[in-house]
């Protein structure tokens, strides 16, 4: 079997013991094949309680305690981890399973069905059959925003990005969608002006991975509508899909209600 990058993965039975470098996918390794996680990040905090060892930071594992877990598979992300580790992981003759940082929904829906049904040869659950119906069909464009995702300096979302998707099939049209980066770091000035000129309506201020605030974000942008929306709900592909889409239009009703 190959990985998203189209990398052979020598397993030779369904994976049982399990070390997932990613969080949402941790979440939905924990939901959909019960008991095969062994170890996972500091920053796997979903589902809620789970026991497993800690392994350290998804972009600086220490690769001693994921070794130590004795897994017969460690997932990785293409742009969460350095593929420096992937290919120390394989020295030490651990199969690993990249995948490829998803562009849009559908995109990230086949990484999951291909990871869930070759690598652990289950049946796919649920809240991925939930998942695919929510997010089947786009919206019109209802409005134009601004999104960044880090301040100090700014950074928003731009071309091919998985929170760009989940935005549009909810009509909201990011403005940095064309630009030649996926994460642009524009100056705030050049922000201002998306506004001012008319270019954008609206400003969408996730929580994660920079905590946007009502207090820390928006009094950048004076006069500027906004909406804080869940990061999770954004950029987590995984169980969390099958609900995400009410929770973000409901985030985002007020705030489109104020540009209309």
């Amino acid at each position: 079997m190959r990985d998203d990058l189209g990398d052979e993965v020598p397993l030779r039975r369904p994976a049982r013991r399990v070390v997932s470098l990613v969080p949402s996918l941790t979440e939905a390794v924990a939901e959909t094949v019960a008991d095969v996680l062994v170890g996972a990040t500091d920053y796997c905090t979903h589902p809620a309680g789970l026991d497993v060892t800690r392994v350290g930071g998804s972009k600086y594992p220490t690769l001693a305690a994921v070794l130590d877990c004795i897994p017969d598979l460690v997932i990785a992300n293409a742009e969460e981890n350095r593929p420096e580790d992937v290919r120390r992981l394989r020295d030490e003759g651990v199969a690993v399973w990249v995948t490829a940082a998803p562009a849009t929904v559908p995109m990230a829906l086949e990484s999951m069905r291909a990871l869930f049904t070759e690598a652990f040869a289950v049946p796919m659950p649920e809240w991925f059959t939930e998942a695919e119906r929510a997010w089947k069909d786009p919206v019109p464009v209802r409005v134009r925003a601004v999104v960044p995702v880090w301040r100090k300096p700014w950074v928003v979302l731009g071309r091919d990005t998985f929170g760009g998707d989940v935005l549009h099939r909810l009509g909201v049209h990011n403005v940095y969608a064309d630009h030649a980066d996926r994460y642009p770091r524009p100056t705030i000035d050049e922000l201002r002006a998306r506004f001012s000129d008319g270019d954008a309506e609206l400003l969408v201020l996730p929580d994660e991975p920079y905590v946007f605030t009502d207090d820390d974000g928006p009094d950048h942008f004076p006069g500027v509508p906004y909406a804080l929306v869940s990061g999770r709900r954004l950029t987590w592909y995984g169980p969390s899909l099958a609900y995400a889409r009410a929770e973000l239009e409901a985030s985002l009703g007020s705030a489109l209600d104020g540009v209309s």
